[in-house]
């Protein structure tokens, strides 16, 4: 019998031996990550009590950072900046035990850039939990922030009452927005819908972060064939937390109430002919540059199968055209800041 086995059951047994390995290391790298932000948030509360007992000024802080550097050198994060965090920190989450299930489930990265980008409280818990939910990194949920995520997650407006049931209805409404960001495309002027899909196919995994969580992509102008005759869907997606396919199609222009018969009959023929017995009913969603709130309304109303209306905007910071007519040009900036050099 050879001391050194070369056979399939050592390989499987040496690669499981890794795999808990690399467990390990993960779950040690989020115990220790969960007990520095609750180290954190002990100083911060430390340091806010002692101010608010004593009187101490601002000052404290630099001297605080001083003394603890020179006791513990080799740590880092004692600098007077992130003490300020600590406090900031400490007064935004004021209960220890939200602290230890909540904000110290995430790294102190991700908790400062909450904390510099969001004021409200809720909004805060509601970043933290789906930061949580999502693994998102230090950077995507920066971006999230940017892209105002918590004004528009669950806001979309859709039928889903009437016609998912109930146990679904909620989950489906949580996951479709009210607007999507494609700023990313990078679109200027105006677009043709198969131009824009095109685009969005080359930034498929921009797309598939800004749809959320749960989104495959299965396939564009995707064809349907009824007794010979043949559909193309613009996107094709299937929803993993739904269990169901969602049918995406795109309009470049302002929401017509006839774009959702098209829709519907496209639903009817992926349940007829793609949908398997365990999916549950497909969902369509139209995405449109306009749309008026009330036309969609009642014309959502008139259907039976699942289906929202979104827009989509091409850049997240244009301001509305009124307000970036009344604002001087570059050229009056330049010509104001002259006369001001020259006074």
């Amino acid at each position: 019998m050879s001391d050194i086995p070369n056979d399939s059951a050592y390989f499987k047994t040496l690669k499981a031996l890794k795999d808990e390995i690399y467990k390990a290391r993960v779950r040690a790298h989020l115990t220790i990550n969960q007990e520095l932000t609750l180290l954190y948030w002990k100083i911060g509360k430390e340091i806010v009590d002692r101010k608010k007992e004593l009187g101490w000024g601002s000052k404290v802080v630099d001297l605080l950072s001083q003394d603890l550097r020179h006791e513990f050198p080799e740590m880092k994060g004692l600098s007077t900046r992130n003490l300020i965090y600590m406090q900031t920190f400490a007064l935004a989450y004021p209960d220890y035990e939200f602290t230890q299930q909540a904000a110290a489930q995430i790294p102190w990265g991700h908790n400062q850039a909450i904390l510099d980008k969001v004021s409200d409280p809720e909004q805060r818990i509601w970043y933290i939990k789906k930061t949580i939910e999502n693994g998102w990194s230090r950077n995507v949920l920066a971006l999230q922030i940017e892209n105002r995520l918590h004004d528009r997650m669950g806001k979309a407006l859709t039928n889903f009452k009437n016609t998912l049931p109930s146990s679904t209805s909620d989950l489906a409404q949580s996951i479709f927005k009210s607007e999507y960001n494609l700023e990313f495309l990078d679109i200027k002027e105006k677009i043709h819908e198969r131009e824009l899909e095109n685009k969005l196919i080359d930034r498929i995994r921009d797309f598939l972060l800004e749809l959320g969580t749960g989104f495959a992509f299965i396939g564009s102008q995707y064809k349907l064939t009824v007794a010979g005759d043949e559909f193309l869907i613009d996107l094709l997606f299937y929803q993993t937390k739904l269990q169901c396919y969602i049918v995406l199609e795109l309009k470049s222009g302002k929401f017509q109430p006839s774009y959702l018969g098209q829709l519907e009959f496209y639903l009817t023929i992926v349940d007829s002919q793609i949908k398997l017995p365990s999916d549950k009913s497909s969902i369509g969603l139209l995405l449109c540059r306009e749309a008026n709130q009330l036309v969609v309304e009642y014309a959502l109303k008139t259907k039976s199968q699942p289906m929202g209306v979104s827009k989509y905007i091409l850049s997240a910071n244009k301001l509305p055209l009124e307000l970036e007519n009344a604002l001087p040009t570059p050229e009056q900036f330049k010509h104001f800041f002259i006369e001001e050099e020259e006074m």
